[in-house]
């Protein structure tokens, strides 16, 4: 009979599944996390679980806290488990699962003032965030703080009854200061440039819409580390969910899948403390920018560099792409002539090893991870991964045949209909605006770098990037993309 996970069962678990040496009652809280997905679990909490079986950081268990509607679904999922996960690390022969432990409480979506009550708790030293790209109310073109978006201006608006992560925060911070007590230190984990940076902009932009004074209390205040995270963590299914009972006779209502890989680089800037992350592999620094952008142009914008040919070519998982030798072959050529060479140097790093790492990562059979995830939400991914090189290289007078087909199949893919004619389910918030100028771009190609000046800002307007875009959009449409990447793959 299968085991369900439970708090009540780890000593009873199935033979081959590792389990905490630690249990929850030995935990007590120091972290509230906002974003409880995948990659957190996989990440995060893992370096915590290293820790506290180890006997360390048990005074830093994670509280879960989430704001939107689909955070209930997870939030419902652990709490019926004992807000334990099953992590199974795909790569090597057998696969390897482990139960973490470090989650103690996830606050529902609508006990905002519970929240606000543990971010307000002196044992709360940090707060922490995986809320995605698209969660910082960015603007695309400029990268900094939007003001105008329409959920800022409505916590702006009612900053006593928050409904954005920032705002309630703001709040917490707010009670903090007039108990007494010093703030939290604010860790983004996502995947932006200056992931610490942006949050203090954009916290502090929204303090300073109703209340100025308290902004510059945040800015001169708040410690915000920045930092650089990997793992390569696909969404869960059915299928890794029926493939943990077939394998180790265990049921997880969400566990997570990942590759055995994982980096982390931080900061050391936690004013009230921090686990002590460096005895479980943490790479502390005082300069992240360097693996950052190392991290965010070479592994990042390869995953955006093989998902949207494969995608048109009707390719479904990542090492299928990578097993396709048009693609692969595309991703060499793209990183090694034209991403690599504009990577600035990274301390004891060579950045070709690291790119054949990555390509490595990339072709793992094991992992399960999909076209369609990598696709997901390119209007935020693409300003911060792909068009940023463009950039650089526009700036050097450097060539940008790769990188403007790179985005050319983004606009491509944008029309929602693969080269065989099959529908492309929308993935993105703008999928709407994306497919219009998509379909307007098959006459007009600038109709998508226009129309988009959000997202391509000054590298749309370069009339060389737009006349060699042009050039390979056209190509797509009337040829395809694998006849597009071959030509790509043998030009000098």
């Amino acid at each position: 009979m299968t085991t369900a996970l439970a708090l009540s069962m780890l000593d009873r678990l199935p033979a081959g599944i590792a389990r905490p040496i630690y249990r929850p009652s030995d935990i007590t809280p120091g972290i509230v996390h906002f974003g409880v997905g995948n990659f957190h679990r996989a990440h995060q909490s893992v370096y915590l679980d290293l820790l506290m079986n180890d006997g360390k950081a048990l005074d830093w268990g994670i509280i879960g806290a989430g704001v939107r509607a689909s955070d209930t679904a997870m939030r419902d999922a652990l709490s019926a488990q004992d807000y334990l996960t099953t992590l199974v690390e795909l790569g090597g022969d057998p696969a390897a699962a482990r139960v973490l432990a470090p989650m103690i409480d996830f606050i529902p979506i609508d006990d905002r003032e519970q929240l606000i009550d543990r971010l307000s708790d002196a044992r709360i030293r940090i707060v922490s965030l995986t809320i995605t790209e698209g969660g910082y109310f960015l603007n695309s073109a400029t990268g900094r703080f939007d003001a105008a978006h329409p959920e800022i201006v409505a916590d702006a608006a009612s900053p006593d009854d928050p409904r954005t992560v920032f705002g309630l925060i703001i709040k917490g911070l707010r009670r903090r200061r007039d108990k007494g007590l010093p703030p939290f230190t604010i860790m983004s984990c996502d995947n932006i440039p200056g992931n610490g940076t942006v949050t203090r902009q954009t916290l502090a932009g929204l303090a300073a819409l109703s209340d100025p004074v308290f902004a510059r209390w945040i800015e001169e205040n708040v410690a915000f580390p920045n930092a650089m995270v990997d793992r390569i963590t696909p969404a869960t299914t059915d299928h890794e969910r029926q493939y943990l009972k077939d394998t180790f006779d265990l049921s997880d209502n969400w566990p997570v899948f990942c590759e055995p890989f994982k980096q982390w680089v931080l900061e050391d800037h936690f004013p009230l403390g921090r686990p002590p992350f460096e005895d479980a592999g943490v790479t502390f620094t005082h300069d992240v920018a360097p693996y950052e952008l190392m991290k965010l142009r070479i592994l990042n914008g390869g995953h955006a560099a093989i998902a949207y040919p494969a995608a048109l070519m009707g390719i479904h998982y990542v090492h299928d792409a990578m097993a396709n030798p048009l693609i692969a072959a595309f991703l060499e050529k793209l990183e090694l002539s034209e991403i690599v060479p504009i990577v600035p140097p990274v301390p004891d790093t060579d950045l070709i090893a690291y790119y054949r790492l990555i390509a490595s990562r990339f072709a793992n059979p094991k992992i399960g991870d999909t076209i369609p995830r990598l696709c997901q939400d390119g209007s935020n991914r693409q300003p911060k991964f792909i068009i940023p090189s463009s950039r650089d290289r526009l700036a050097q007078g450097l060539d940008i045949t790769g990188l403007a087909l790179v985005s050319a199949l983004w606009c491509r893919y944008c029309a929602l209909v693969d080269d065989a004619g099959y529908a492309i389910a929308p993935n993105d918030a703008s999928a709407a605006r994306l497919q219009a100028l998509a379909i307007e771009a098959r006459v007009s190609p600038n109709a998508f770098l226009a129309g988009l000046h959000d997202i391509f800002g000054d590298v749309g307007e370069s009339p060389r990037f737009a006349a060699v875009f042009a050039g390979h959009l056209g190509d797509l449409w009337l040829r395809g993309a694998a006849a597009v990447l071959s030509d790509y793959v043998r030009s000098r």
